[in-house]
């Protein structure tokens, strides 16, 4: 065994003497850390001035230091100073509507820094003494303005910020400008990624000096998440939103129902979540809605709801007949179901009953509730089945009796008509006020149809389909909004075994974070139209379908991609992945320190040693 440094072992010994009452000490490294060519290369510590710690590194190395999403401008100091979280005091000027959000946005941003402490635990964590002087007496003043009233995101939100760090003697000055809040609660996102944990003084510290100016690159940034194929608990939601906020990302999708299952408890619909639930346990309550709505505003996120029909619905429909309503869905469970649904369970409205516009009004009514207020509402309309319409004599006898046809066309005309019954329905709950809305596409937005069908001026489309695809071209050629999902880069379970049958499932191969980073709406609109349609081009969302996926997977299967999204449409890189990939790595760390369980992206040696792990 070869001798022990005597420097290293006095320093043990010091360390364990100061901490050896205590249960938690910090054992010296010998190893130190310099700034090179944008990476922090790993040294031994002999006693050389210029080593830091891989924290303090990471702070003060390369353009962007380890921010994540990268800010459009940002001027970060190349040196930093220690001090205590009880040492962080707030001064602001806003508007009475805004200070509340802005005090719990602030607490928000302490407790994330007591997450850095490697001892925290249930929302505790004891800083050790004794500290230096000129740690304990550090102060760092937080002065926070904003100009606005607005406490509601919508698309015209102004998320922009400007945020100044200074540092003279004993005081680090922060200063935050925003127009409203939603720019303010980002600005202290970011400064919570200028301040990290100091591995062997048991204190924070922050860069002495910063100017960032920042405003995001899309308006809608989002995450979609599947809770009808499998229920995840409203803890393991609020786990998503608290990531969803440290990366950014503003829009939580929330598909609650599908064919599968129907776990909202609706007050006048009771026997929708009684018919359609998995259990009495897996049922989402109006003040969990509710709750969930005021929780993800504080951290910068809408949640926006979405009702899918007239496909995807089956589970929860089953009592119609039993109330004097009549069949409110066809083909719940039908076999086989190949011929009548994409997967199974399969269902649909029958478009013949008019009594489902009854119930339609009612689910609208509440959600619209619910989630107010609302600026967006998610209508589904994806992978309507022909055949089961065209096989079920109800609608079929009706599509006669009205003349209709029974062709393809006359089926999508009934759908069209569906749609603007129910877009009329949610402008109706929502006091009359018209509620931009978002569809699928679907055959209804195929080659040729989409302006036959669906009005550009009330409806955005979200594109599912691949990134080459030529439709893409036609909706932005046709001045429809759109919102990108192609699957081919931005769904999330793709590339795991198949659940019905063997092989892989429809969409694999697997998206990892690189290809999430490098797609680019702009750059699908460029390829497809020799114009990038930024006026069109309202942002992205990242889905995650949960046929293989429940709460004990979530995280994992969610980040850190997602905040390979977040960085995509907040920043909109003109660089590609490569120029990310330090900065990702820990990131990916600062995550699963705040609590989320986000997937290994490389070895732990990969991150303290920088640029060693290539091909």
């Amino acid at each position: 065994m070869g001798r022990v440094p005597r420097t290293w072992l006095v320093c043990l010994l010091i360390t364990l003497f100061i901490h050896g009452n205590t249960a938690f000490f910090n054992m010296p490294s010998p190893w130190g850390y310099h700034c090179l060519d944008y990476k922090c290369v790993k040294e031994e510590n002999t006693g050389v001035v210029g080593l830091t710690t891989l924290n303090e590194c990471k702070l003060t190395c390369g353009a962007s230091s380890s921010l994540w999403p990268r800010p459009q401008t940002a001027q970060l100091g190349k040196t930093t100073v220690q001090f205590l979280p009880r040492a962080i005091t707030l001064d602001h000027a806003t508007p009475p509507s805004v200070s509340p959000l802005l005090m719990e946005a602030f607490h928000l941003f302490l407790n994330n820094l007591d997450k850095y402490h490697p001892q925290y635990s249930d929302g505790k964590v004891t800083w050790s003494e004794p500290w230096d002087p000129s740690v304990s007496s550090h102060m760092v003043q937080v002065k926070v303005t904003i100009q606005q009233p607005d406490i509601w995101l919508t698309l015209l939100t102004d998320e922009s910020y400007q945020l100044v760090v200074e540092t003279s003697a004993r005081v680090t000055t922060v200063t935050i400008i925003a127009p409203t809040f939603f720019g303010a609660r980002h600005a202290l996102e970011t400064l919570s990624q200028l301040i990290a944990y100091h591995e062997t003084r048991d204190n924070l510290m922050i860069v002495t000096s910063a100017t960032v100016r920042d405003a995001p690159a899309f308006p809608y940034r989002g995450l979609l998440l599947d809770t009808s194929r499998n229920y995840f608990s409203v803890a393991a939601l609020e786990r998503t939103i608290d990531a969803m906020a440290a990366n950014k990302l503003n829009t939580f999708h929330w598909h609650i129902t599908d064919s599968h299952s129907f776990p909202l408890n609706l007050e006048s619909l009771p026997n929708m979540a009684y018919y359609g639930a998995y259990s009495s346990n897996s049922i989402y309550h109006p003040l969990d809605v509710v709750h969930l709505v005021k929780y993800a505003r504080v951290r910068g996120i809408r949640l926006l709801p979405e009702f899918d029909a007239p496909a995807h619905v089956g589970s929860g429909w089953q009592w119609g007949e039993r109330q004097g309503l009549g069949k409110l869905a066809v083909c719940v469970n039908r076999e086989p179901w190949q011929q009548y649904c994409v997967e199974p369970p399969c269902g649909q409205l029958n478009l013949a009953n008019p009594n489902i516009y009854k119930v339609l009004s009612e689910i609208y009514r509440e959600m619209i509730q619910l989630f107010a207020p609302v600026d967006l509402f998610h209508y589904g309309g994806d992978e309507v089945n022909l055949n089961c319409w065209n096989t079920t004599e109800e609608m079929t006898s009706w599509m006669k009796a009205q003349k209709f046809g029974l062709d393809a066309d006359a089926y999508y005309g009934q759908w069209s008509v569906f749609q603007e019954k129910v877009r009329q329905l949610v402008t109706q709950a929502h006091g009359g006020v018209e509620v931009p809305g978002i569809l699928w596409t679907s055959h209804l937005t195929e080659k040729g149809r989409v302006d036959r069908y669906l009005n550009n001026t009330k409806y955005i489309i979200q594109i599912w389909t691949t990134g080459q695809d030529a439709l893409i071209a036609e909706l932005l050629q046709k001045q429809y909004k759109v919102i990108f999902s192609n699957y081919d880069a931005w769904y999330l379970d793709c590339g795991g075994g198949a659940w019905v049958g063997d092989g892989n499932n429809w969409c694999s191969p697997y998206s990892g974070w690189q290809k999430v980073y490098d797609n680019s709406p702009h750059a699908i609109a460029k390829a497809l139209t020799n114009s990038t349609h930024a006026n069109l081009i309202l942002g992205g969302e990242a889905a995650l379908w949960t046929e293989q996926v429940d709460e004990e997977a979530v995280d994992a299967r969610l980040w850190p991609r997602g905040a390979a999204l977040a960085e995509r449409l907040w920043t909109n890189p003109s660089t590609g992945w490569v120029d990310a990939e330090y900065r990702l790595i820990h990131h990916r760390q600062r995550l699963v320190q705040r609590g989320i369980r986000a997937e290994r992206i490389q070895p732990q040696w990969c991150h303290q040693n920088e640029g060693l792990c290539y091909l």
